[in-house]
């Protein structure tokens, strides 16, 4: 009954402090952090750690790139062996904004009108970092301590597969359990993988366009290829491949066929007067929980250089592969792992009836289409959920949008989600 009486008066502040929560929002989307380009979000990230150590965080920073730190804030528990941690992670940077892309607002002011905030990033993800920071500063306010640590991960580099999440992992940091507050509809969300990765075939010698004749007609005898056209059989292997997916995984949460190999980029040949002794292809795989991304690539490799021993000349040189990468913008690669969720979870149980009292219904569990960096948490071995507000027709869309009652319920939801977090005992 304390509990609830207590809630119910938090819920009540955030009701009157709703233009309070809406200026956070706001001033969140005032710092232009597209990426890309990126290289953008030292200001940006330079205000969460203010807010973080007003409220009691210990501040650690560093650089992912030039320009943009990584901001992890960490309040002590005031008896972290006892009580469960916490990981609340979010990203900074937001999809990139052309000139000739019709907004009817500035996309950087957030505005407010007819019960939404517009803005780019309200729904992806700015709107998340700004509830769940008010949700914090609001206990910290009401005298609420955490019983374990909290830790606040504001990254960057989600955006274009710059795992500033995976540098957190990497320094250390981990909890008993986290949440991204990634956009999600406010649905507790696991998520498949992605990975992208070249494919290149590459001729050792470099032959005149007038020598064609005698590698492609009978008696020529000249053992050479166009690399370009090798591809064309490598990606009708991989066509072959997805559409046996497609008939032969299926995983709970996911559309039939959500396992799919998509041939993104070719790059290939060198000048008209000759045959292409180079082609290279940029492909992006989306792949079920089920499986972890290294097994992925050993599964398409074995059948593309199966392919290529069908082939007289690529039997001879076959493709060779680079998978993965730290950056879309430094070296064309990104990898987003999968992750899977278990209802049993406490962090799931206790998010699940947050979520019941701030929206009254319960929340649905389901597995996102898209990525986040939720599967760096996997990785390292968090639980890890995905929970935000937005929606996904909202993200990275002109004129972006946040529903501000979703975003005040979503406050309330994570609220919620402290306050009992903060007491719960291993």
């Amino acid at each position: 009954m304390e509990h609830d009486k207590i809630l119910d008066e938090l819920f009540c502040q955030i009701e009157e402090r709703e233009e309070e929560l809406l200026d956070l929002v706001k001033k969140l989307v005032s710092f232009q952090t597209p990426s890309p380009p990126a290289r953008n979000a030292y200001d940006a990230q330079q205000y969460v750690a203010l807010l973080l150590k007003e409220v009691g965080f210990h501040v650690d920073q560093w650089y992912l790139y030039e320009n943009d730190p990584v901001v992890v804030g960490t309040k002590k528990g005031t008896a972290p062996f006892d009580h469960y941690s916490l990981i609340i992670n979010g990203h900074m940077d937001v999809a990139s904004v052309e000139d000739s892309e019709g907004w009817n607002t500035p996309p950087f002011e957030g505005i407010v009108k007819d019960s939404y905030i517009y803005g780019r990033g309200v729904a992806d993800m700015k709107g998340g970092l700004a509830g769940a920071l008010f949700a914090i500063k609001l206990l910290d306010e009401n005298g609420i301590k955490p019983g374990g640590d909290l830790i606040f991960e504001s990254v960057v580099g989600e955006e274009v597969g710059e795992a500033g999440t995976k540098s957190c992992c990497d320094r250390g940091y981990s909890a008993d359990f986290a949440v991204v507050v990634d956009t999600s509809n406010c649905e507790i969300q696991g998520q498949g993988g992605v990975i992208t990765g070249w494919v290149t075939i590459q001729s050792p010698k470099t032959f005149h366009d007038a020598t064609r004749r005698k590698m492609i007609h009978a008696g020529g005898k000249l053992f050479g290829a166009s690399a370009i056209e090798k591809m064309m059989k490598v990606i009708e292997g991989l066509k072959e491949l997805e559409q046996h997916w497609a008939v032969m995984k299926t995983s709970a949460g996911f559309p039939p066929g959500s396992t799919t190999i998509n041939p993104a980029v070719i790059e290939g040949g060198r000048h008209a007067a000759f045959v292409a002794d180079k082609c290279a292809l940029w492909i992006t795989v989306h792949y079920y929980p089920e499986q972890h991304y290294e097994e992925v690539i050993e599964e398409i490799e074995e059948h593309i250089k199966n392919v290529a021993k069908a082939d007289p000349w690529l039997r001879e040189h076959p493709p060779t592969f680079i998978w993965g990468g730290s950056s879309m913008i430094e070296d064309r690669g990104e990898i987003f792992p999968a992750f899977s969720i278990d209802e049993k979870w406490p962090g799931v149980q206790v998010l699940k009836r947050a979520h019941k009292r701030a929206f009254q219904e319960d929340v649905k569990l389901s597995m996102s289409p898209t990525v986040t960096d939720g599967g760096w948490l996997s990785e390292a071995g968090i639980p890890v959920v995905l929970y935000g507000p937005g929606t996904l027709e909202e993200a990275h869309a002109v004129n972006e949008k946040l529903s501000i009652e979703q975003l005040k319920k979503f406050t309330k939801s994570m609220t919620a989600f402290l306050l009992e977090w903060y007491q719960k005992k291993r």
